[in-house]
């Protein structure tokens, strides 16, 4: 019994334990946050687009195309109803954003199919998840299976059957599946049929119809296979199949039919509307060459092998022939090529320059065939004159971006580079009305981009980088570009820089970069001379290193395939030894001791195969030992999410991220750097955020596609801003993450007050004006979202009553004066208001024209605001519910116009004196208006009364509102009645109001006599109106009045004595 009672109490004691650590933060179950709460901290979508990226896919109404579709690699798909000049995003709540194929059903253009997954499968392809349908020409889109295709090439439509598709399943080149083929579908998509199917390495590389013949289609079976290292196309797997019952049976077409002897590779096929027995054929074998066949595909002749015809088929590999001119033909690769005599001879259309060249999609309109659309790894062309002319859409922004960075210049820039579109630096937000465009962007070098950064001591100066391991520090002034890419004291030693190769700017030493090849090279005078300080930190293995051999049939040796090299190098914040490097072929590796030694910590990721890539490391601010590690094994055709942490230099690590917890495989990740709780992490599906230190994730939605490939992010620390560089999507920006820190320091929890002021980021007065070139640019021209002016009011509410009561935020200057008031009404979560830092006005604005920057402004109601606050701190309390909380905001003039504080005050001083005189002159010009709205309710009671006596005083009315009416005019001049234009061009008391307001607000010097003198002016012209509009009130109103009371009306409002000395 005493056993059973000691036995008992010891259960009791460990429950109370257990029941004590489930307490404490770390043991507290991880809960999803309600992301709702952050809605109105919406991500800004800033382009650019100018440098676009690759359009993989393109359709439109044959009828009317105006209407275009245009389908990106990794960019979703983009609509036009205008011809190509305005475009929006209609894929943006799917699950992936890698746009394979489109088709639209002519007859009832509302059907429209969207294959995902790219069918041109480089070393950066993004796969997809299916096939989708919608029924009202985009609005909404329904997954309709074949999912694990991974990647559709084509989509064919029966012209006559909206219900039958064939659909060509390209499939994953990263690996073998058995989902990839030709499927089909009679009934909409609800069931598939595979109707051609090889094997398991072979998926469909071209799929046509014959225009006049819906049951009969060529497609070509290719057998292609990409390592991370090496890729093959081709193999005894391809081949041209031919149906003429809808795909119930297939004929392979070979040497026997005029075709080359195999193996084949990659085909293009193309069929004219006017000739469909003409059947074209370009044919990837041991001899590249274009066939043709005249009886419909049964019989086929060489008619081209030249270069002119194609040069890289398993990028680009397609030709397209004229509906109306079976002997025109296009041929895509590099450049566009255009036959007049059925392949014998080409021209190029399209060469390297004007417009963007590697061509992958392509439209022509079979009414008018003079016009056509390019897709291509810059964006989208259109001609309408056959090829002579062509316009480029820049409004679609869908820029693969490998790497950004940012400067601390106000505006600060972005800096990085973009798939085969250069490195670029541009603005995060602008100083100037109508948008981020453009033209605000400059390259600072060409080829395929990668990792850009500025000096940290001069941002005029920066690093940039393109392919083979090219890095150059540029000047933007000048574009002068100087080569600094290392080399190896052993001429025989050959450097492996990956087609990413990895670039970082040393924490602690502004003039010292850190280089990745397979060994890790320093540079301690930015770049002018190296050294190795790492042995060969990859596996080095030889059967990896066969770049010279890669691409099967055609040789295809880019650097692309680069392999056991460098690709992320982490120096310490914290400790100056310590240096983390990342490789492709799966090592993790460390030294504390600046590169003397290092140790391999790749065996201590539990669960990550081996040989995967690690693609970004983050060495923690807070602790040497820390590092985030995000990695991912796609390439080996394994699609699941690594990202691990490791706080004592890789000895162990904890996985922060699997499939249970994010959608997409990890690409970056990125700790705040003020509250360590707060954690960013990019997956090839979207954007997740962690208010507790990597428990649990919760995806972020508010402003940003649900399928953005988030390839690299950084904090702009003076601002904190996220900046977001997407591989598809272009450039995002999160403006002011700090309430995202509120939360995270309660793990993701409201704080327990009804409301929590937020601290602000620092205001600027900038002067804003207009943009670069055009003033009207219509509708064609692509501006980025650009971050609101004035000061950014952060505050939380945590408040269960669903009709929320009013804030009010009020505003005081360093001498305890409340200088402005602010009031809205909110909601639950994270809300936001606008300060335009300003101070109230003691005038309403129908008193004179506000100046420049006056005025209230963001989401609220405002009291008038008046002349700029004078910079300083102000403090801000925001009060709701019966509670208050408080904080402060720096307020700073423009950094780039000079001006003292005492010309500030004075400045100050001065539009407080017009606001006075205004003031008493708008209290004059009301009661007018009161006379005014008393005459008419006189004569609106007057209607419905029979009495003598208000007859004879309505007589009077039309006299007195006469000379109301003059009255009037001694401030705001003659009125005059007709049409067309009619202005005051004399100066009137009111407008010479707002006048000494104006020059004053305009100059950031005290006041002088031009200033005063106007001062004067308008004074004595509004004591001059103010004696008209005594006589008026004290002789005929008064007079008038008393006949009204008289007649028992008592409406009139008494009136309320002017003084302006």
């Amino acid at each position: 019994m005493k056993t059973q009672r000691r036995m008992l109490n010891q259960f009791k004691l460990w429950g109370l334990a257990l029941l004590i650590l489930l307490s404490l933060p770390e043991f507290v179950t991880a809960q999803q946050v309600d992301m709702d709460l952050f809605k109105t901290m919406k991500t800004r979508s800033i382009g650019p687009a100018g440098m676009s990226g690759r359009i993989t896919a393109i359709a439109a109404i044959d009828d009317d195309p105006n209407t275009i579709y245009a389908g990106a690699a990794s960019g979703g798909v983009w609509k036009s109803t205008s011809g190509g000049i305005t475009w929006k995003p209609i894929f943006e709540e799917e699950k992936v954003h890698s746009i394979g194929a489109i088709a639209v059903y002519q007859k009832n253009p509302n059907i429209v199919w969207v294959g995902t997954g790219e069918g041109n499968p480089r070393n950066s392809l993004n796969l997809g998840y299916g096939i989708y349908r919608s029924l009202d020409a985009g609005e909404t889109w329904e997954l309709m299976g074949l999912e694990k295709t991974r990647a559709i090439h084509r989509i064919i439509i029966h012209p006559d059957d909206p219900n039958t598709i064939f659909v060509g399943a390209i499939g994953s080149p990263w690996g073998e599946q058995e989902d990839r083929g030709v499927y089909k579908t009679t009934d909409g998509g609800k069931t598939w049929k595979k109707i051609l199917y090889i094997d398991t390495k072979t998926g469909v590389g071209e799929m046509i119809m014959d225009p006049n013949n819906p049951n009969k289609l060529f497609v070509n079976m290719w057998e292609h296979r990409r390592y991370p290292w090496f890729f093959n196309s081709g193999g005894p797997s391809s081949g041209l199949f031919v149906t003429i019952d809808g795909g119930e049976n297939w004929k392979k077409l070979d040497e026997k039919n005029g075709l080359p002897k195999g193996p084949y590779g990659r085909m293009g096929l193309a069929i004219s509307k006017s000739n469909s027995q003409k059947v074209y054929a370009l044919v990837e074998s041991t001899k590249n060459g274009l066939y043709v066949s005249e009886d419909g595909g049964n019989r086929f002749r060489l008619v081209n092998d030249k270069g002119e015809i194609g040069d890289r088929p398993f990028y680009y590999y397609e030709i397209y022939a004229d509906p109306k001119n079976a002997d025109r033909i296009y041929t895509l690769y590099s450049r566009v090529g255009m036959s007049e005599d059925g392949g014998k001879s080409f021209t190029q259309l399209l060469q390297y320059e004007g417009v963007h060249p590697d061509h992958h999609a392509w439209y022509i309109n079979p009414n008018d065939p003079r016009l056509m659309i390019d897709g291509n790894d810059g964006g989208l062309n259109i001609t309408r004159d056959g090829g002579k002319t062509w316009y480029f859409a820049e409004n679609i922004p869908v820029g693969q971006w490998y790497h950004i960075n940012v400067d601390n210049e106000i505006p600060y820039n972005i800096y990085g580079g973009l798939q085969d579109n250069g490195s670029w630096v541009g603005p995060a937000y602008v100083w100037r009305r109508d948008g981020i465009r453009n033209t605000y962007w400059q390259e600072l070098q060409f080829g395929d981009g990668f990792d850009a950064s500025s000096d940290p001591e001069d941002s005029r100066y920066g690093y940039s980088m393109s392919q083979g391991g090219n890095v150059t520090r540029f000047d933007k002034e000048t574009g002068h570009k100087r080569n600094i890419r290392p080399t190896h004291p052993d001429k025989d030693v050959f450097l492996r820089f990956n087609w990413n190769a990895a670039l970082a700017q040393c924490p602690h030493d502004a003039g010292t970069i850190y280089y990745g090849s397979q060994f890790l090279h320093k540079s301690t005078d930015r770049g002018e001379t190296w050294e190795i300080i790492s042995p060969d930190l990859t596996t080095d293995d030889p059967e990896k290193q066969k770049q010279q051999e890669t691409g099967g049939l055609t040789f295809d040796i880019t650097g692309a395939e680069n392999h056991t090299t460098i690709i992320a190098i982490a120096p310490s914040p914290v400790d100056k030894n310590v240096i983390w490097v990342g490789t492709d072929d799966g090592n993790v590796q460390v030294t504390r001791d600046g590169g003397k030694t290092w140790t391999n910590t790749a065996a201590k990721l539990t669960g990550l195969p081996k040989a995967s890539w690690i693609p970004q490391i983050q060495a923690s601010r807070y602790d040497a030992g820390e590092a985030w590690i995000v990695a991912n094994n796609y390439r080996n055709n394994n699609f699941s999410a690594y990202a691990y942490r490791t706080k004592n230099f890789g000895n162990s690590y904890e996985r922060i991220a699997d499939d249970s917890k994010v959608w997409g495989y990890a690409l970056s990740i990125i700790q705040d750097p003020v509250e360590p709780n707060l954690v960013f992490l990019g997956t090839e599906f979207g954007l997740y955020v962690s208010f507790d230190n990597a428990k649990t994730w919760n995806q972020w939605r508010h402003g940003y596609p649900n399928a953005n490939s988030t390839y690299d992010m950084v904090i702009q620390e003076r601002e904190a801003d996220l900046v977001i560089g997407t591989f598809g999507r272009s450039l995002y920006v999160l403006d002011d993450i700090r309430p995202l820190r509120v939360y995270a320091q309660n793990q993701g929890k409201a704080p327990a007050a009804k409301i929590t002021a937020v601290q602000p980021s620092d205001a600027f007065q900038a002067e804003i004006h207009q943009p670069h070139g055009e003033r009207f640019p219509a509708d064609g021209k692509y501006a980025g979202e650009n971050r609101v002016f004035g000061g950014r009011l952060h505050f939380i509410i945590n408040d269960d009553k669903e009709k929320k009561d009013t804030v009010t935020v009020s505003i005081f200057n360093s001498d305890g004066e409340q200088i402005r008031t602010l009031k809205t009404v909110p909601q639950q979560g994270v809300n936001r208001m606008i300060w335009n830092l300003d101070r109230k006005s003691s005038v309403d604005a129908s008193s004179f024209g506000r100046g420049g920057r006056f005025g209230g402004g963001g989401r609220g109601f405002f009291e008038p605001g008046g002349g700029p606050a004078i910079p300083g701190a102000y403090k801000l309390v925001f009060s709701y519910g019966g509670e208050t909380s408080e904080t402060m905001i720096n307020v700073y003039g423009d950094p780039r116009i000079e001006a003292n504080l005492a010309d500030l005050k004075a400045r100050e001083a001065f539009i407080k004196q017009t606001e006075a005189l205004g003031a008493e002159v708008g209290k004059a010009t009301r009661q007018l208006d009161d006379a005014r709205s008393t005459l008419d309710k006189l004569t609106a009671y007057a209607r419905d009364v029979d009495s003598p006596e208000v007859k004879a005083l309505m007589k009077e009315v039309a006299d007195i509102r006469k000379k109301l009416d003059k009255t009037r005019e001694a401030f705001y001049g003659p009125s005059r009645e007709g049409q067309g234009i009619v202005r005051n061009l004399y100066p009137t008391t009111m407008s010479r109001l707002g006048t000494p307001r104006s020059y004053a607000a305009s100059s950031y010097g005290a006041p002088g006599p031009t200033e005063q003198r106007l001062f004067d002016q308008a004074k004595e012209s509004a004591a001059e109106a103010l004696e008209v509009w005594k006589v008026f009130f004290d002789n005929d109103w008064k007079a008038f009045e008393e006949k009204a009371r008289n007649t028992k009306i008592d409406i009139f409002k008494e009136i309320e004595m002017v003084d302006i000395n």
